[in-house]
C-alpha cells in the first residue's frame, strides 16, 4: 500500500520525526491526524456520485455514493432491503484489494509531507502530529495541508472528494477520528476540524452514545462482535445519551458491571486512550524476515510467505505476553527495488490481517507508477512489530459465541462470495411451514448472521432463527420429522389391493386401504402398514388454492415414507430412518 521507498530496508529504520508518542507526557494521548475518505469502497470501485450505487459484502451495504444516500440507503442494509427501497440501485461486491490498490496513491501523497503515515484500512489513515505539526507551522496548517493533498489525489478521478474527505486532529486516535467526522457533518464544503490540546474530553463529551457503535470500531479498538452495540442498547435504556453521559459515570462502576469493556468505552469517552501502546524500542527483537528464492512475481507466492512470517510474529508476540497494534512492512525486490509501509489495528493484528496487509501493499506497491516501482520479484519481506500492547485476552460468553475459526471461515467464504457472486454461497438455516419441505432454507452466505452464533439477519417470522415467533402453521405434521426430505418429489401411483388408484373424499376420508406403491420406473413394493390421510388445505379462498392429503407408508422391505397426493397424483416426499 504506501509506495514511498525505503532507503535501506534491511538497515536501520528511518528516524524522522513521526509517532514519538513515548514523548508524550504521561497519561496524555499523543496528538494524532486522521485522514479519511468516506464511503471508500465506492470511490474505489468507480462509481458516478451522481448514480445511486453501493459496495455490498456478505448480503450487507458497506459504502455508498452520494446519490444513493440520498435515495435512503445506508451502510449496514441488507442487500433485498436496499434494492426494494431504491429498485435502480447498481451494486458491487466489495473487493479489498482493489480499495487498497486504489488507497495507494493517496498514501504516498501523504508520506510526501510526513514520515510514518499509518493506514489503519483502506481509506482511512493517520499520523502523529508533534514533528509534522511544528515543521509546517501548526495543527491548522497541517490539517489544511492533508485534506488539500488528499482532494488534489482524488480530484484526478470523478468522485467528488470535497463531499467525502474528512480531516481531524485532537489527542488520541479516536478523538481525532470522530474530529473529521463531525467537521463533515457540520461544515461539508471545509471538513477540517482542530480540537486544542486538552479539550478532547469536552469535545467528545458532546458526541451521542452511538459515537461508540460496532460501525466505528475501526477508530474505537472496539471489537465488532456485537457485544458493544449490545452494551450501547442497555446503556441507552439507563438514560445515557452522550459521551458525557458515560463519562460521568464512576469508572468502578462500568468495570464491576461489564469488565474490561465497559472500562475501555469509558477511557474512550473521557478522552483518553486506553491502548496504552508501547514502543518498537521496548521489544527491539520483535520481528521477523525472509529471504524468497527464487524471486516471486506473483502476490498469492509472497501472500504464502508472509503467513508463515505471520504466525512467527505472533508467536513471539504471545511468548512477550503482547498483543500488535501497528506493524512496518517492508519488501525488496531482485532488482533492488524497496517499499516500507506501516499498518495500524484499531484492535489488535491476527496472523490472517497481516496477511491482508502484506498482499494489499505489495498490490498497491505494483500498481503504483514511479521510479521505484517494481521491476523483478519480490525477494526479501520483513514484518516488524511498531507497537505492541499488553495482551489481555479476550472474553468470551459463557455458552460460546463466535470464535477465531468462525471468524476465519468468513472470511474465506467472503473471499469465494466475491468470487462466485452473492447467490453462490448459500447456508442452511431452519424455518418453518406447513411441509417438511419447508423446514430447510438455503440463504445467501452474511444474511443468516455470524458462523457459531446461530443468528440470523432476516427479519420475519420464517423459523427459529428469524426474529419473531413461529406461527401455528394448522396443518402441519407433528415428531418424528422425516430424516431426508427431497428436493424434488418422486411421482407414484398408489393401489389398493383390487388394483384400483386409491384416492381421498371431501371429507378426506380414503378410498380404500393402501395396498401396493408403484414407482415411476415400474419397481412395486407392497404397503405393510400406513397411517392417515391429514388434509392440508391452503389459501381456500383464492384461485391459487391447494388441497392435498399426506399418508405415512411402511413398505415392505421395512422403509417408511411420507407421500401425498394431490388432484389424484402421488408423490414421496420425504423418508423417514
Amino acid at each position: 500500500m504506501p509506495s514511498s521507498p525505503c532507503n535501506a530496508v534491511r538497515g536501520n529504520h528511518d528516524s524522522r520525526a513521526g509517532l514519538a508518542s513515548q514523548d508524550e507526557p504521561a497519561g496524555i494521548p499523543p496528538r494524532m491526524l486522521a485522514a479519511e475518505v468516506g464511503n471508500w469502497s465506492a470511490v474505489a470501485a468507480g462509481f458516478d456520485p451522481a448514480t445511486p450505487a453501493a459496495v455490498v459484502s456478505a448480503g450487507r451495504i458497506t459504502a455508498v455514493t452520494p446519490a444513493a444516500a440520498a435515495a435512503g440507503i445506508r451502510p449496514g442494509m441488507r442487500r433485498r432491503q436496499a434494492q426494494t427501497e431504491c429498485p435502480v440501485l447498481e451494486l458491487a461486491e466489495h473487493d479489498p484489494d482493489l480499495d487498497a490498490r486504489c488507497f495507494a496513491p493517496v498514501v504516498a501523497a501523504l508520506e510526501d509531507l510526513t514520515p510514518r503515515v499509518e493506514v489503519l484500512a483502506p481509506g482511512c489513515c493517520v499520523v502523529a502530529t508533534r514533528g509534522p505539526s511544528r515543521y509546517y507551522g501548526g495543527d491548522e496548517a497541517l490539517a489544511e495541508l492533508a485534506h488539500r493533498t488528499v482532494t488534489e489525489v482524488l480530484a484526478t478521478g470523478a468522485y467528488d472528494p470535497a463531499s467525502s474527505v474528512s480531516v481531524g486532529i485532537a489527542d488520541g486516535l479516536f478523538a481525532a477520528g470522530m474530529a473529521g467526522r463531525a467537521a463533515l457533518a457540520r461544515t461539508p464544503s471545509t471538513p477540517v476540524l482542530v480540537v486544542p490540546p486538552g479539550s478532547s474530553a469536552e469535545f467528545l463529551g458532546g458526541l451521542p452514545l452511538g459515537t461508540l457503535a460496532e460501525e466505528c470500531s475501526l477508530l474505537t479498538g472496539c471489537a465488532a462482535d456485537g457485544t458493544t452495540d449490545d452494551l450501547l442498547s442497555m446503556l441507552w435504556q439507563l438514560g445515557l445519551r452522550t459521551l458525557g453521559d458515560l463519562a460521568a459515570l464512576p469508572v468502578g462502576d462500568l468495570v464491576g458491571r461489564f469488565g474490561t469493556q465497559g472500562e475501555w468505552m469509558h477511557a474512550l469517552a473521557s478522552g483518553r486512550d486506553p491502548r496504552q501502546s508501547q514502543p518498537a524500542a521496548a521489544h527491539p527483537d520483535l520481528s521477523v524476515e525472509t529471504e524468497i528464492d527464487p524471486p516471486a512475481d506473483r502476490l498469492d507466492t509472497v501472500a504464502f510467505a508472509a503467513k508463515s512470517l505471520a504466525d512467527q510474529l505472533d508467536a513471539q508476540l504471545a511468548r512477550e505476553g503482547q498483543a500488535l497494534v501497528c506493524v512496518e512492512i517492508s519488501a525488496e525486490t531482485e532488482h533492488g527495488e524497496t517499499c516500507s509501509g506501516r499498518w495500524r489495528h484499531g484492535f489488535r493484528f491476527s496472523p490472517p490481517d497481516l496477511v491482508d496487509r502484506v498482499r494489499w501493499q505489495l498490490d498497491g506497491w505494483r500498481s503504483a507508477k514511479g521510479k521505484n516501482s517494481p521491476t523483478g520479484g519480490v525477494s526479501f519481506i520483513r514484518l516488524r512489530a511498531v507497537e505492541t500492547l499488553p495482551d489481555e485476552g479476550r472474553q468470551l460468553g459463557f455458552w460460546g459465541g463466535q470464535s477465531e475459526a468462525d471468524e476465519r471461515a468468513e472470511r474465506a467464504l467472503q473471499r469465494v462470495q466475491t468470487l462466485v457472486g452473492f447467490d453462490g454461497v448459500t447456508v442452511g438455516r431452519l424455518g418453518s411451514g406447513r411441509r417438511f419441505a419447508d423446514l430447510e432454507q438455503r440463504l445467501p452466505f452474511g444474511t443468516a448472521g455470524p458462523l457459531g452464533t446461530g443468528a440470523s439477519s432476516t427479519a420475519g417470522p420464517l423459523g427459529t432463527g428469524a426474529s419473531g415467533p413461529a406461527p401455528p402453521w394448522p396443518g402441519r405434521l407433528g415428531a418424528p420429522a422425516p430424516a431426508e426430505v427431497l428436493a424434488e418429489p418422486e411421482p407414484l401411483v398408489v393401489l389398493d389391493a383390487n388394483g384400483d388408484p386409491v384416492g381421498v373424499s371431501g371429507r378426506a376420508q380414503a378410498s380404500a386401504p393402501p395396498a401396493v406403491l408403484r414407482r415411476a420406473d415400474g419397481r412395486t413394493s407392497r404397503i405393510a402398514a400406513w397411517a392417515g390421510p391429514w388434509p392440508l388445505e391452503e389459501r381456500w379462498w383464492s384461485t391459487r388454492s391447494r388441497r392435498q392429503a399426506r399418508f405415512q407408508l411402511v413398505l415392505d422391505d421395512g422403509t417408511a415414507h411420507l407421500c401425498a397426493v394431490e388432484s389424484g397424483r402421488w408423490q414421496r416426499e420425504a423418508t423417514y430412518d
